[in-house]
């Protein structure tokens, strides 16, 4: 969502030495405590504005302002939200910066240098998509009501209802901006439309879109929720009554008219395999790769590295191929794994039912040897759940949800249970890690618990770390006694694998102009994954440019801070202390990150 640029923007590799300039002045104690205050009640002043602009972020925090609210989803206001950006940026410059305490300086630089790339970004508001088999209104609005907006009392039920009714102006917006895309010639691949007719059509089947039994995704979820808060009897008939009118009266249209666009744009749109065939649209890749890796990395020199990065993997893979005694090459290796049925469970409700509790017991194991290479642990517990039936076809496999501030909602880590054969036993060790704890749970989670930071830092992101950090959390718990089955560890390097190759088939794709065909080929002969899963990863980096290149990026840049600061260490290295280092400052860039372990190592060594 557009909002998100306010606090997850680009952090620029100038930032230690940006335009504020220091001063000879000696300032007193209480005169950084008074500055960095003011700086303080800057930041919160601020972020209480972005929340007041857009409801559902609120909601997403786990407040009720404007409970009955949807954010105004057009263009201008977009626009208005950046103008607003500008004038907070000028406010902020009249604090004295070289009167605040380091933690604060590092805040100021790092929000004038978001503002700077909401500038920048701003540019491309018409290139990225606003709706694809990944992401997009027609499935973001409704798992956002399910997931999101709870129900504890009659007027939280009431404001639900208020947001269904919301849906049909919030859509007109939306096709608004897609037919500025359209004359701009920048439309969704062909692969996309038809995943996207249909998670809209489950949107508006069932009760009462049709007279049938089973209840519509959206119905059933209220219905549920209204009986879980105890509500009397009569006011959830009468609630129920006025959802079914919002659901017809607002939610039926607004799919209506939003399947009737898509189905006709698919009609006259062309094939599209990378950002290069729209227009500007290697300026814009060049954008995003600086914006997700948060480096100045070329895409030559990440597909050079993806190139390398594969080579040394495959040699990892054939000792645990010889380790369980299996012959052949690597590739029929592959294909044993994929094709084994003593990898996978039964693609029944028993044998998805058997996932989630064997995964909630890989988690529990590893929370309670988190003590050996941590400090700092989050509050926030985490629940795992299979991915919602409506959008299930087109979701990827894992993916994670932060808790609410407040407490009132657990991080989530969503597996996507529809094929079984997508999620296989070795796998599952290292996309928990990942995903949960000590993955995107802990990071995320410690990242908005964090006592001394400003909203817009516990709250924003840069894709390299984050990402880069659930990788590593693949990788450490190996150190820590786990992976002990060598399936399973090859599990964990078929992971690492799909995201090396992503460095390759993303730049392929948007730099080298490789079609949608060839990427695929690419991961058939270097990953074990089911070809559904290839096929879906394919399509996702084509509708996501760049964002895939951050994982590997990221991770090897803590797995190089890590060795420096061993090296520099020795014996006095503590990765409890470099692991609070990485996490207590929360989501940074690459060249902060690096900053914030270099001073680590000093204060060591004194």
């Amino acid at each position: 969502m557009k909002y998100f640029l306010i606090i997850c923007s680009l952090f620029t590799l100038n930032i230690l030495s940006s335009s504020c300039t220091s001063s000879s002045k000696n300032y007193t104690q209480a005169e950084i405590e008074s500055e960095s205050k003011k700086l303080a009640e800057f930041f919160n002043k601020n972020f209480e504005a972005v929340v007041k602009r857009y409801p559902t972020y609120a909601t997403y925090l786990g407040r009720k302002d404007q409970y009955d609210k949807l954010n105004n989803n057009t263009y201008e206001y977009s626009k208005e939200t950046l103008e607003l950006e500008k004038k907070s940026l000028e406010e902020m410059k009249k604090i004295n910066f070289d009167a605040l305490d380091p933690q604060s300086k590092i805040s100021y630089k790092m929000y004038e240098e978001n503002v700077k790339d909401s500038i920048e970004s701003f540019k491309y508001f018409y290139h990225g998509f606003f709706v694809s088999q990944m992401f997009g209104e027609h499935s973001s609005l409704p798992s956002f009501l399910i997931n999101m907006h709870q129900i504890a009392n009659e007027s939280e039920a009431n404001a639900y209802v208020s947001r269904l009714n919301g849906f049909n102006n919030y859509f007109d917006q939306l096709l608004v901006k897609m037919k500025v895309q359209e004359k701009m010639g920048v439309r969704m691949p062909n692969f996309s439309f038809d995943k996207v007719i249909r998670d809209s059509k489950n949107i508006i089947s069932g009760f009462p879109f049709q007279k049938v039994k089973k209840q519509s995704t959206l119905y059933k979820d209220l219905s549920d929720k209204l009986v879980k808060a105890k509500i009397p009897t009569s006011k959830r008939k009468e609630i129920l009554k006025n959802s079914e009118k919002a659901l017809l009266s607002s939610v039926y249209p607004a799919y209506q008219k939003f399947i009737t666009y898509m189905t006709d744009l698919k009609k006259i749109s062309t094939r599209n395999d990378g950002v290069w065939s729209i227009p500007n649209g290697q300026a814009y890749y060049k954008h995003r790769l600086k914006k997700i890796t948060t480096t100045d990395m070329t895409a030559p020199e990440i597909h050079k590295l993806g190139l390398k990065e594969v080579e040394r993997i495959r040699g990892e893979m054939r000792v645990i191929m010889k380790k369980v005694g299996f012959k052949g090459d690597l590739s029929d290796f592959f294909k044993f794994m994929k094709t084994s049925k003593k990898f996978y469970y039964p693609n029944t409700k028993a044998g998805r039912a058997s996932y989630l509790k064997d995964t909630n017991k890989l988690i529990s194991n590893i929370k309670g040897k988190l003590d050996l290479i941590f400090k700092t642990k989050p509050k926030a517990d985490v629940k795992v759940r299979a991915v919602e039936a409506f959008r299930e076809k087109s979701a990827g496999i894992a993916f994670y949800q932060r808790p609410a501030m407040n407490g009132s909602r657990p991080g989530i880590y969503y597996v996507n249970l529809s094929d079984m054969k997508s999620v296989a036993k070795y796998d599952m060790e290292a996309l928990a890690y990942h995903e949960a704890i000590p993955g995107h749970h802990m990071q995320l989670a410690i990242s908005q618990e964090l006592k001394d930071l400003p909203m817009f830092r516990k709250m924003g992101g840069f894709t390299a770390f984050t990402e880069g950090w659930g990788l590593y959390s693949e990788y450490i718990p190996k150190e820590m006694g786990f992976y002990t089955d060598p399936y399973s560890d090859f599990g964990r390097l078929s992971m690492e694998m799909w995201r090396a190759c992503r460095l390759v088939v993303d730049t392929g794709l948007h730099h080298y102009k490789w079609s949608r065909e060839k990427a695929i080929e690419y991961l058939n002969n270097n990953t074990p994954n089911s070809m559904d899963e290839k096929v879906k990863g394919i399509e996702r980096y084509i509708v996501m440019p760049g964002q895939a290149t951050a994982y590997k990026i990221g991770q090897l840049k803590i797995l190089s801070l890590r060795e420096k600061a061993k090296t520099a260490l020795g014996d006095k290295f503590d990765i409890k202390e470099f692991h609070d280092r990485v996490l207590t400052n929360g989501s940074v860039p690459m060249n902060l990150l690096e900053s914030n372990i270099d001073d680590y190592i000093k204060s060591v060594s004194l």
